[in-house]
Protein backbone atom coordinates (compact mmCIF):
# COMPACT_ATOMS: atom_id res chain seq x y z
CA UNK A 1 0.00 0.00 0.00
CA UNK A 2 1.54 3.43 -1.19
CA UNK A 3 -0.32 5.28 0.91
CA UNK A 4 1.25 3.56 3.93
CA UNK A 5 5.25 5.17 3.19
CA UNK A 6 3.50 8.73 3.97
CA UNK A 7 2.04 8.14 7.60
CA UNK A 8 4.63 5.61 8.27
CA UNK A 9 6.50 7.83 11.40
CA UNK A 10 2.81 9.24 11.99
CA UNK A 11 1.33 8.98 15.94
CA UNK A 12 -0.97 10.27 18.06
CA UNK A 13 -2.69 10.07 21.22
CA UNK A 14 -5.61 8.69 22.05
CA UNK A 15 -8.14 6.49 24.50
CA UNK A 16 -9.03 2.74 23.97
CA UNK A 17 -11.33 0.10 25.56
CA UNK A 18 -10.86 -3.47 25.40
CA UNK A 19 -14.34 -4.37 25.64
CA UNK A 20 -17.59 -2.88 26.98
CA UNK A 21 -16.42 -3.41 30.95
CA UNK A 22 -13.56 -2.02 30.76
CA UNK A 23 -12.09 1.33 31.58
CA UNK A 24 -10.82 3.79 28.66
CA UNK A 25 -6.65 3.91 28.60
CA UNK A 26 -4.94 6.82 27.04
CA UNK A 27 -2.92 4.93 24.53
CA UNK A 28 0.03 5.70 21.41
CA UNK A 29 -1.57 5.11 18.42
CA UNK A 30 0.37 4.65 14.74
CA UNK A 31 0.53 3.21 11.66
CA UNK A 32 2.31 0.06 11.49
CA UNK A 33 2.79 -2.39 8.17
CA UNK A 34 -0.80 -2.39 7.35
CA UNK A 35 -1.92 -2.19 10.68
CA UNK A 36 -3.15 0.28 13.28
CA UNK A 37 -0.76 -0.27 16.77
CA UNK A 38 -2.09 0.42 20.01
CA UNK A 39 0.43 0.63 22.39
CA UNK A 40 0.54 1.90 26.42
CA UNK A 41 2.81 4.78 27.12
CA UNK A 42 5.12 2.64 28.03
CA UNK A 43 5.47 1.90 24.48
CA UNK A 44 4.17 -1.85 24.94
CA UNK A 45 1.85 -3.28 22.22
CA UNK A 46 -1.84 -3.75 23.60
CA UNK A 47 -3.32 -4.42 20.22
CA UNK A 48 -3.07 -4.70 16.56
CA UNK A 49 -5.88 -3.41 14.00
CA UNK A 50 -5.52 -4.87 10.40
CA UNK A 51 -6.11 -1.41 8.23
CA UNK A 52 -8.26 -3.66 5.77
CA UNK A 53 -10.87 -3.98 9.12
CA UNK A 54 -11.32 -1.04 11.05
CA UNK A 55 -14.31 0.72 11.22
CA UNK A 56 -15.09 3.67 12.03
CA UNK A 57 -18.57 4.25 14.56
CA UNK A 58 -19.57 8.17 13.98
CA UNK A 59 -18.38 8.76 10.26
CA UNK A 60 -18.12 12.96 10.53
CA UNK A 61 -18.50 13.69 14.03
CA UNK A 62 -15.49 14.29 16.47
CA UNK A 63 -13.94 12.92 18.52
CA UNK A 64 -13.40 10.18 15.78
CA UNK A 65 -14.40 6.38 17.64
CA UNK A 66 -12.79 3.37 15.54
CA UNK A 67 -13.76 -0.51 16.05
CA UNK A 68 -12.46 -3.33 14.56
CA UNK A 69 -14.86 -4.43 11.76
CA UNK A 70 -17.68 -6.66 13.64
CA UNK A 71 -16.78 -5.82 16.79
CA UNK A 72 -17.94 -2.50 17.97
CA UNK A 73 -16.84 -3.59 21.89
CA UNK A 74 -13.73 -2.77 21.23
CA UNK A 75 -12.82 1.09 20.75
CA UNK A 76 -10.48 3.41 19.99
CA UNK A 77 -11.40 7.39 20.40
CA UNK A 78 -9.15 9.80 18.68
CA UNK A 79 -9.59 13.62 19.99
CA UNK A 80 -10.11 16.18 17.90
CA UNK A 81 -6.79 17.50 17.90
CA UNK A 82 -5.21 14.30 16.40
CA UNK A 83 -6.93 15.78 13.11
CA UNK A 84 -3.67 14.39 11.22
CA UNK A 85 -4.26 11.11 12.70
CA UNK A 86 -7.75 10.91 12.21
CA UNK A 87 -7.39 12.24 8.17
CA UNK A 88 -4.67 9.48 7.59
CA UNK A 89 -6.59 6.74 9.00
CA UNK A 90 -9.62 7.83 6.43
CA UNK A 91 -7.30 8.17 3.74
CA UNK A 92 -6.17 4.66 4.36
CA UNK A 93 -9.59 3.45 4.51
CA UNK A 94 -10.34 4.84 1.45
CA UNK A 95 -7.61 3.05 -0.08
CA UNK A 96 -8.41 -0.08 0.94
CA UNK A 97 -12.30 0.28 0.33
CA UNK A 98 -10.85 1.50 -3.40
CA UNK A 99 -8.83 -1.85 -3.62
CA UNK A 100 -12.78 -4.23 -2.76
CA UNK A 101 -13.87 -6.19 -5.43
CA UNK A 102 -16.43 -4.79 -7.22
CA UNK A 103 -19.13 -6.92 -9.63
CA UNK A 104 -18.11 -8.14 -12.79
CA UNK A 105 -16.27 -11.10 -14.13
CA UNK A 106 -12.93 -9.79 -14.92
CA UNK A 107 -13.18 -8.36 -11.31
CA UNK A 108 -14.34 -12.11 -9.95
CA UNK A 109 -11.24 -13.13 -11.96
CA UNK A 110 -9.30 -10.62 -9.62
CA UNK A 111 -11.03 -11.86 -6.24
CA UNK A 112 -10.34 -15.36 -6.95
CA UNK A 113 -6.56 -14.82 -7.88
CA UNK A 114 -6.41 -12.38 -4.61
CA UNK A 115 -8.12 -14.95 -2.39
CA UNK A 116 -5.69 -17.71 -3.46
CA UNK A 117 -2.38 -15.13 -2.60
CA UNK A 118 -4.27 -14.69 0.75
CA UNK A 119 -4.81 -18.01 1.47
CA UNK A 120 -1.57 -19.09 0.48
CA UNK A 121 -0.16 -16.38 2.77
CA UNK A 122 -2.07 -17.28 4.99
CA UNK A 123 -1.43 -20.99 5.15
CA UNK A 124 2.80 -20.26 4.70
CA UNK A 125 3.26 -16.84 5.69
CA UNK A 126 1.03 -15.53 8.01
CA UNK A 127 1.38 -18.00 10.63
CA UNK A 128 6.01 -17.86 10.89
CA UNK A 129 5.25 -13.33 10.32
CA UNK A 130 2.94 -13.29 13.24
CA UNK A 131 4.91 -15.81 15.66
CA UNK A 132 8.13 -13.77 15.06
CA UNK A 133 6.61 -10.34 15.96
CA UNK A 134 4.77 -12.30 19.28
CA UNK A 135 8.26 -13.61 20.60
CA UNK A 136 9.67 -10.09 20.22
CA UNK A 137 6.91 -7.63 21.49
CA UNK A 138 6.02 -10.23 24.41
CA UNK A 139 7.78 -8.67 27.01
CA UNK A 140 9.87 -11.04 29.88
CA UNK A 141 7.44 -10.78 32.87
CA UNK A 142 4.65 -11.82 30.27
CA UNK A 143 6.40 -14.84 29.50
CA UNK A 144 7.19 -16.26 32.65
CA UNK A 145 3.00 -15.63 33.46
CA UNK A 146 2.32 -17.89 30.82
CA UNK A 147 5.04 -20.84 32.30
CA UNK A 148 3.27 -19.96 34.95
CA UNK A 149 -0.29 -20.62 34.02
CA UNK A 150 1.15 -23.96 31.62
CA UNK A 151 2.61 -25.35 35.15
CA UNK A 152 -0.64 -24.94 36.77
CA UNK A 153 -2.20 -26.71 34.09
CA UNK A 154 0.82 -29.79 34.27
CA UNK A 155 0.00 -29.82 37.80
CA UNK A 156 -3.70 -31.28 36.73
CA UNK A 157 -2.13 -34.60 35.59
CA UNK A 158 1.25 -34.30 37.25
CA UNK A 159 0.22 -33.53 40.66
CA UNK A 160 0.80 -30.11 42.94
CA UNK A 161 4.30 -28.68 43.15
CA UNK A 162 6.13 -30.08 46.22
CA UNK A 163 6.54 -27.14 48.34
CA UNK A 164 8.26 -28.80 51.70
CA UNK A 165 10.30 -25.53 53.14
CA UNK A 166 14.24 -27.41 53.59
CA UNK A 167 13.59 -28.82 50.20
CA UNK A 168 12.75 -25.96 47.98
CA UNK A 169 15.92 -23.99 49.84
CA UNK A 170 18.25 -26.98 48.70
CA UNK A 171 16.63 -26.82 45.20
CA UNK A 172 17.45 -23.28 44.73
CA UNK A 173 20.80 -23.60 45.83
CA UNK A 174 20.88 -26.76 43.15
CA UNK A 175 19.41 -23.95 40.47
CA UNK A 176 21.78 -21.34 41.69
CA UNK A 177 25.14 -23.77 41.65
CA UNK A 178 23.64 -24.04 38.35
CA UNK A 179 23.21 -21.00 36.78
CA UNK A 180 19.58 -22.41 35.73
CA UNK A 181 17.16 -19.98 37.06
CA UNK A 182 13.62 -20.78 39.30
CA UNK A 183 13.36 -24.73 39.83
CA UNK A 184 10.09 -26.63 40.32
CA UNK A 185 9.33 -30.65 41.45
CA UNK A 186 6.88 -32.49 40.26
CA UNK A 187 5.36 -35.69 42.11
CA UNK A 188 4.41 -37.61 38.99
CA UNK A 189 5.50 -36.41 36.07
CA UNK A 190 5.75 -38.14 32.53
CA UNK A 191 8.74 -37.17 31.40
CA UNK A 192 12.46 -36.74 33.71
CA UNK A 193 12.39 -33.39 33.08
CA UNK A 194 11.22 -30.22 31.23
CA UNK A 195 11.76 -26.51 29.98
CA UNK A 196 8.85 -23.71 29.96
CA UNK A 197 8.39 -20.33 29.13
CA UNK A 198 9.93 -18.08 31.19
CA UNK A 199 12.97 -20.26 31.76
CA UNK A 200 11.08 -22.92 34.43
CA UNK A 201 12.52 -26.27 34.79
CA UNK A 202 9.83 -28.38 36.23
CA UNK A 203 11.83 -32.01 37.67
CA UNK A 204 10.00 -34.63 38.16
CA UNK A 205 10.51 -36.19 41.73
CA UNK A 206 12.38 -39.83 40.62
CA UNK A 207 15.50 -37.60 39.77
CA UNK A 208 15.76 -36.85 43.86
CA UNK A 209 14.88 -40.40 45.33
CA UNK A 210 16.27 -42.74 42.71
CA UNK A 211 19.65 -41.42 42.69
CA UNK A 212 22.48 -41.51 45.09
CA UNK A 213 23.71 -37.77 44.44
CA UNK A 214 22.19 -34.91 42.92
CA UNK A 215 24.48 -35.66 39.70
CA UNK A 216 21.72 -36.97 37.48
CA UNK A 217 19.24 -33.97 38.55
CA UNK A 218 22.14 -31.35 37.83
CA UNK A 219 22.39 -33.30 34.39
CA UNK A 220 19.18 -32.81 33.40
CA UNK A 221 19.10 -29.27 34.29
CA UNK A 222 21.84 -28.77 32.34
CA UNK A 223 20.50 -30.51 29.07
CA UNK A 224 16.98 -28.53 29.22
CA UNK A 225 19.59 -25.28 29.47
CA UNK A 226 21.20 -26.40 26.27
CA UNK A 227 18.00 -26.99 24.98
CA UNK A 228 16.96 -23.36 25.40
CA UNK A 229 20.17 -22.40 23.69
CA UNK A 230 19.06 -24.10 20.35
CA UNK A 231 14.75 -23.99 20.75
CA UNK A 232 12.91 -21.19 22.95
CA UNK A 233 10.13 -22.93 24.52
CA UNK A 234 7.79 -20.20 24.36
CA UNK A 235 8.78 -20.25 19.85
CA UNK A 236 7.30 -23.91 20.59
CA UNK A 237 4.11 -23.24 22.27
CA UNK A 238 3.47 -20.51 19.59
CA UNK A 239 4.11 -23.06 17.09
CA UNK A 240 1.68 -25.95 18.52
CA UNK A 241 -0.99 -23.51 20.03
CA UNK A 242 -1.98 -22.07 16.26
CA UNK A 243 -2.76 -18.56 14.64
CA UNK A 244 -5.71 -17.83 16.74
CA UNK A 245 -4.07 -18.10 19.98
CA UNK A 246 -1.08 -16.30 18.68
CA UNK A 247 -3.24 -13.22 17.75
CA UNK A 248 -5.01 -13.87 21.14
CA UNK A 249 -1.68 -13.82 22.42
CA UNK A 250 -0.60 -10.17 20.52
CA UNK A 251 -3.66 -8.33 20.85
CA UNK A 252 -4.46 -9.34 24.66
CA UNK A 253 -1.35 -10.59 25.63
CA UNK A 254 -3.59 -13.55 27.02
CA UNK A 255 -3.41 -17.23 25.56
CA UNK A 256 -6.61 -19.39 26.86
CA UNK A 257 -6.89 -22.22 29.03
CA UNK A 258 -7.66 -24.11 26.74
CA UNK A 259 -5.01 -23.87 24.59
CA UNK A 260 -2.72 -23.96 27.48
CA UNK A 261 -4.57 -27.22 28.62
CA UNK A 262 -4.17 -29.17 24.98
CA UNK A 263 -0.36 -27.78 25.06
CA UNK A 264 0.14 -29.13 29.03
CA UNK A 265 -1.12 -32.55 27.53
CA UNK A 266 1.05 -32.65 24.83
CA UNK A 267 3.89 -31.66 26.55
CA UNK A 268 3.48 -34.98 29.05
CA UNK A 269 2.75 -37.21 25.93
CA UNK A 270 5.99 -36.51 24.36
CA UNK A 271 9.79 -37.50 25.77
CA UNK A 272 11.90 -34.32 24.59
CA UNK A 273 14.39 -34.07 22.16
CA UNK A 274 17.90 -34.45 23.33
CA UNK A 275 20.01 -31.03 22.99
CA UNK A 276 23.10 -31.11 20.46
CA UNK A 277 25.80 -33.52 22.46
CA UNK A 278 28.85 -31.11 21.82
CA UNK A 279 27.10 -28.45 23.65
CA UNK A 280 25.83 -30.06 26.34
CA UNK A 281 29.36 -31.35 27.17
CA UNK A 282 30.73 -28.12 27.21
CA UNK A 283 28.11 -27.33 29.46
CA UNK A 284 29.10 -29.94 31.68
CA UNK A 285 32.92 -29.20 31.55
CA UNK A 286 31.94 -25.14 32.75
CA UNK A 287 29.95 -26.70 35.30
CA UNK A 288 32.59 -29.75 36.13
CA UNK A 289 29.96 -31.75 36.47
CA UNK A 290 30.50 -35.79 35.24
CA UNK A 291 28.57 -36.47 31.88
CA UNK A 292 28.56 -40.51 32.84
CA UNK A 293 25.05 -40.67 35.69
CA UNK A 294 23.22 -38.54 33.74
CA UNK A 295 23.72 -40.42 30.30
CA UNK A 296 23.42 -43.46 32.22
CA UNK A 297 19.99 -42.09 33.48
CA UNK A 298 19.11 -41.04 30.52
CA UNK A 299 19.54 -44.40 28.46
CA UNK A 300 20.54 -47.49 30.37
CA UNK A 301 21.48 -49.26 27.08
CA UNK A 302 24.12 -46.35 26.32
CA UNK A 303 23.30 -47.01 22.64
CA UNK A 304 21.89 -43.21 21.93
CA UNK A 305 24.74 -41.24 25.04
CA UNK A 306 27.75 -43.30 24.62
CA UNK A 307 29.60 -40.15 24.30
CA UNK A 308 27.93 -38.64 26.88
CA UNK A 309 30.29 -41.45 28.59
CA UNK A 310 33.14 -41.60 26.34
CA UNK A 311 33.47 -37.97 25.90
CA UNK A 312 33.15 -37.16 29.88
CA UNK A 313 34.76 -34.03 30.55
CA UNK A 314 35.36 -34.93 33.79
CA UNK A 315 36.44 -38.55 33.35
CA UNK A 316 39.21 -39.39 35.82
CA UNK A 317 38.84 -36.06 37.75
CA UNK A 318 38.29 -35.39 41.45
CA UNK A 319 34.82 -32.66 41.14
CA UNK A 320 33.51 -30.48 43.82
CA UNK A 321 29.60 -32.29 45.28
CA UNK A 322 26.40 -29.77 43.61
CA UNK A 323 25.08 -29.71 46.97
CA UNK A 324 26.18 -30.69 50.53
CA UNK A 325 24.88 -33.88 52.22
CA UNK A 326 22.65 -32.07 54.47
CA UNK A 327 20.77 -30.66 51.36
CA UNK A 328 20.97 -33.36 49.06
CA UNK A 329 18.74 -35.49 52.19
CA UNK A 330 16.48 -32.79 52.16
CA UNK A 331 16.20 -32.40 48.17
CA UNK A 332 15.44 -36.28 48.28
CA UNK A 333 12.27 -35.40 50.58
CA UNK A 334 11.39 -32.46 48.64
CA UNK A 335 7.76 -34.01 48.38
CA UNK A 336 7.74 -35.79 51.75
CA UNK A 337 4.70 -34.74 53.34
Amino acid sequence: MTALSKYARLEATGLWRAGPDEQRREVIVSIGDATLVISNLKDQALAHWSLAAVDRKNPGLRPAIYHPDGDPSETLEIPDSEAEMIAAIETLRKVVDRGRPRPGRLRLYGVLASFLVVAALAIFWLPGAVQDHTLRVVPKVKTATIGAALLKQIERVSGVACTLPRGRLALAKLGARLSAGPLVVLPAMTRPSLLLPGGLIVLDKSLFENYDSPDVAGGFILSELANRDVSDPLADMLSSIGLRENFRLLTTGDVSDAALESYAERLMSQKGHPPPTDALLSRFAAERLHSTPFAQARDKTDATVRALIERDPMNGQETAPLLNDADWLRLQDICVG
